[in-house]
């Protein structure tokens, strides 16, 4: 396969997205399809496409031309699929993907190289040496059929590498080769074509959690060792009875400033069968937060929702009682979280100037040293973009910290400050950004904090530092004490000039150059000599040196 330059390439899918939105008059109206306002914003919004519906559903094949100016293979391209027999490949579902998006100027993201499932049996019982180079002939042939197409512009190199605690998987990718495989395989992708942009993908990391965290340190790892990871797949596959990921644009956030893309990847909200109204505007909801993060988040190409019709839906196949996790329902009729897609793509402040109503007093239980549950009135929003959640403040006179954010009716705080009097307050927010006024404060006093001495201690540590920012990472709090703390709040000072731009594993907010650390809620509890971290990044000015200081720990 001859190698195009990479100007090609992008000028190929930049010539693909202006085609799109070089339509006839009417496609800047609010009508306009999901592509159209996506690539006013200079993003892409994509959809899994299946094969079969594809090529025998006019409906399917039409919304999924009309929508979206990027595509995902969900099936067609992954190793069972391309190579089923050593040697032996078949291309023609992943033809039928990549010739569908090119006649209808669509990016293609290829999914996916090398994964623990969907991978033949005659791969998993090779011995080391040759499960390797089995593994680097299928990336530089599955890579390279389509390095000359400049539809094809980025691959899933590495799906799904930690478990669900943050550990490496111990698939048998793993277990044969070790961690190895996974810098063997970006570098192979990387030689099979020298300008797609390469990914690596994961479910369960959308927040800032321990799992998100070892993703974050591997990817800042494999970088430093001039592996080509070049972006972060974020799956996203959401559930509305277990809450939205809050710290999501605040997660990609972190991840860009290791100076990669990042991107939605596999998005779907499902919900416990049956539908009704009130599931599906908070499903909504949550699909319009996704796309506000990304829309908020520079490095963020864009999102993929995984399938687009509740008819090829996943979902209830793998979740007993659970479906309507798509955009359409099983009749290609729009749902509210299409409208709440499209709307939030649109810019849709400009269409709802109404914010919502003011939630009710915030009322105090559960109250500890460090932590207590807030519930209140709900809000209401007749604007036409919905109720997207809360934001908690307390009141402090000229500044008031936002202790947390909720989509629902209730909140608990932690990282409070024992023996210690709060007065807050919530607002609501809607999905075009409008927030609601101040409700009426609430007030509630933290007990005294548990006996036992020593209280924790707190030591920062820069790392990554350039011309005009830098990265602490970790800040590594330590229980001192001989009881158990089930939360911990850290301040520290920020020289002059310097301002936050991102943290992961804490909330910090600012008074001035102070900046308070309040633990989230899995990592605040921690026994006798006991750890945990957090990290943070600063701005500051060109050729300014210093870094912040004075790390106290309560």
């Amino acid at each position: 396969m001859s190698v195009r330059s990479s100007s090609v390439k992008i000028l190929a899918v930049v010539a693909g997205m202006l085609a799109t939105f070089l339509l006839p008059a009417t496609s800047a109206e609010a009508s306009g399809p999901l592509r159209t306002h996506a690539a006013g914003r200079g993003k892409f919004i994509g959809a899994a496409l299946a094969t079969g519906p594809l090529s025998n559903e006019t409906s399917y094949r039409n919304l999924a031309a009309t929508e979206f100016n990027q595509v995902t293979a969900e099936n067609a391209m992954k190793w069972d699929a391309t190579e089923p027999s050593q040697g032996q490949f078949n291309f023609s579902g992943a033809d039928a993907i990549v010739n569908f998006a090119t006649q209808n100027n669509q990016q293609v993201h290829g999914h996916t190289l090398v994964w623990h499932s969907q991978t033949p049996g005659w791969v998993q019982s090779l011995s080391a040496t040759a499960m390797r180079t089995a593994m680097q002939n299928h990336i530089s042939q599955v890579v390279g059929r389509y390095a000359s197409n400049a539809s094809v512009v980025s691959w899933d190199v590495a799906n799904e590498v930690f478990d669900d605690n943050g550990n490496m998987r111990t698939s048998f990718w793993y277990n044969t080769l070790g961690q190895s495989y996974i810098a063997d395989a970006f570098r192979a992708a990387r030689a099979a074509d020298p300008d797609a942009r390469l990914c690596i993908n994961d479910y369960n990391v959308e927040g800032i959690n321990a799992k998100s965290t070892a993703m974050y340190n591997l990817v800042s790892s494999l970088r430093q060792q001039n592996v080509p990871v070049d972006c972060v797949g974020f799956q996203s596959h959401l559930a509305i009875q277990y809450g939205f990921p809050t710290d999501l644009q605040q997660n990609l956030q972190r991840f860009a400033a290791l100076g990669v893309q990042v991107r939605i990847t596999e998005l779907d909200v499902r919900m416990q069968m049956p539908r009704d109204a009130t599931k599906d505007a908070t499903q909504a909801t949550y699909y319009r937060n996704v796309v506000n993060a990304c829309l908020a988040v520079t490095a963020c190409a864009g999102v993929t929702i995984w399938g687009f019709t509740d008819k090829y839906s996943w979902v209830p196949d793998t979740f007993s009682g659970q479906g309507a996790a798509l955009i359409y329902n099983e009749s290609y009729q729009q749902k509210p979280s299409y409208t709440a897609v499209h709307d939030a793509l649109a810019g849709g402040s400009t269409t709802d100037p109404t914010p919502p109503t003011t939630p009710g007093t915030p009322t105090a239980s559960n109250v500890t040293s460090n932590s207590a549950t807030l519930t209140w009135t709900a809000s209401t929003d007749s604007g036409g973009s919905g109720l997207a959640g809360y934001n908690v403040y307390r009141e402090q006179g000229t500044t008031d910290p936002q202790l947390g954010q909720s989509t629902t009716n209730s909140i608990t705080l932690t990282g409070l400050s024992p023996s210690t009097q709060y007065q807050v307050y919530v607002r609501a927010r809607d999905g075009a950004g409008n927030l609601s006024s101040n409700s009426p404060l609430g007030t509630f006093t933290t007990t005294t904090g548990p006996g036992g001495g020593g209280g924790c201690t707190a030591t920062g540590t820069v790392q990554n530092q350039w011309a005009n920012g830098y990265v602490v990472q970790p800040v590594t709090v330590t229980n001192a004490g001989t009881s158990a703390i089930s939360g911990w709040t850290v301040t520290f000072t920020l020289p002059a000039g310097h301002t936050l731009s991102g943290s992961w594993n804490a909330t910090l907010t600012a008074g001035g150059q102070t900046i308070t650390a309040r633990n989230l809620s899995y990592n605040g509890n921690l026994g006798p000599n006991a750890s945990t971290t957090f990290g943070f990044q600063v701005t500051r000015p060109n050729g300014d040196t210093q870094t912040p200081s004075g790390y106290t720990c309560a």
